[in-house]
């Protein structure tokens, strides 16, 4: 059997042609599945644990999220251009998930806002060490013919270790609790400590498999990283516009969790109802990754965030349990149909060597806008109510989403380096 080129149709013995990864794209995407395993044994519990365990307000929980968030940001846009002016992206994205697990031990004794603070601090800036150093190194490791595939790969195995640590953290509420409504603190903390396990398999895999490619020469790093955003293809810009846009009604996810129980859904019922949304991600992310290799990625962009406002509206009007549970799942098509999309119209748009800093003004435009997106969100759920925050979200998706139609009338998205 001949040896192909990476990321290309592989024979098998049977005669049956599969299509394989490179060997970083593999690496990634179980590093991705460990980390989601940990990472959301517990972060949809956090707002419970701030809000029922140490009695926090809404717009505080709001601005926690927001400044860990606005942290990742601005970390995130520093890392994927030091990535670009070094010429090396591995120990950066390493660097990165070490930082998270090494927080965790302060979650687990959190005692008042302030410590949960400090431990979301420091998760979100290992998230933003690593995010940027990670997406380019997946951007470069693949073809432009297959890169919606490829993240679509990466993205389903992240929501796949998302709906493995939720079943974990729902079995775990399950057999402490037993439905109780509201979190106990020892379940809390148990959960944290269970779930530095993954998170460590994932730093450990990643120092061991992921391949650095070759180096950049130091000149030739310094010349072609560019940090302004002059630098970039006007497109880019355009597209860097309409995101922050969109991200400034798409507050933290958190609220979800609070608008359910809100409407009267326990723990558990909630956490179900988080499982479900991350299995129709997994199912979907792949699939949508592949449509937006096949009619492009503003066009697949533009469905997402259509369905995202039809959702946000969704949440506003609803009222029930499982009007909740039925929006929840259907938000998870808007997540599969956007997430891979976005992540390769970057790819399409930015050169290699700038690919570090352009998955940092991504990530870091997305962090940016998540503080000011929570801190409306908490103010219009306090000083109106909780609906008026999933309307305002609504509003400004129709707003990026007109805006990102523009891309349409520029000239046609660049589909190789």
């Amino acid at each position: 059997m001949n040896q192909e080129s990476p990321g290309q149709l592989k024979a098998v013995d049977s005669g049956v042609r599969v299509r394989r990864y490179p060997r970083n794209i593999y690496v990634t995407t179980a590093a991705s599945l460990l980390t989601d395993i940990s990472s959301e044994m517990v972060v949809y519990l956090v707002p419970l644990f701030l809000a029922g365990v140490l009695k926090t307000s809404t717009p505080l929980i709001g601005l926690i999220e927001g400044v860990a968030e606005t942290t990742a940001a601005l970390t995130k846009l520093a890392s994927g251009y030091l990535s670009d002016r070094i010429g090396n992206r591995k120990w950066l994205a390493v660097a990165g998930y070490a930082l998270s697990l090494s927080v965790k031990p302060f979650l687990a004794t959190a005692t008042s806002w302030s410590a949960v603070f400090g431990a979301r601090f420091g998760d979100r800036l290992g998230k933003g060490i690593r995010t940027a150093p990670r997406d380019a190194i997946i951007a470069d490791s693949i073809g432009a013919e297959r890169r919606g595939d490829a993240f679509g790969f990466q993205r389903a195995g992240d929501t796949l270790g998302a709906f493995i640590g939720l079943a974990i953290a729902i079995l775990i509420v399950y057999f402490l609790q037993q439905g109780s409504f509201a979190l106990a603190g020892v379940t809390f903390s148990t959960i944290v400590w269970l779930s530095m396990l993954p998170a460590a398999a994932a730093v450990v895999l990643l120092a061991w498999g992921l391949q650095e490619r070759s180096k950049t020469p130091a000149s030739a790093g310094k010349s072609a990283a560019r940090l302004s955003l002059t630098a970039f293809d006007p497109r880019f810009r355009v597209a860097l516009i309409s995101v922050a846009l969109f991200t400034l009604g798409n507050s933290a996810d958190a609220f979800i969790v609070l608008l359910a129980q809100d409407r009267g859904a326990s723990v558990l019922t909630t956490l179900l109802m988080v499982l479900l949304f991350n299995g129709v991600y997994t199912v979907f992310a792949q699939p949508f990754g592949r449509l937006s290799d096949r009619i492009g990625r503003l066009r697949v962009i533009q469905l997402g965030w259509g369905f995202y406002v039809l959702v946000y509206l969704g949440f506003a009007l609803s009222n029930s349990v499982w009007q909740i549970a039925v929006l929840w799942a259907l938000y998870g098509l808007y997540y599969a149909m956007t997430e891979g999309a976005v992540k390769s119209l970057v790819a399409d748009l930015v050169p290699s060597a700038q690919r570090g800093a352009g998955y940092g003004w991504l990530n870091g435009t997305i962090g940016l806008m998540a503080l000011p997106a929570s801190l409306i969100a908490g103010l219009l759920w306090q000083a109106i109510a909780p609906s008026a925050a999933f309307v305002f979200g609504a509003l400004m998706a129709g707003v990026a989403l007109l805006i990102i139609m523009r891309l349409h009338r520029m000239s046609s998205v660049a589909q190789t380096d």
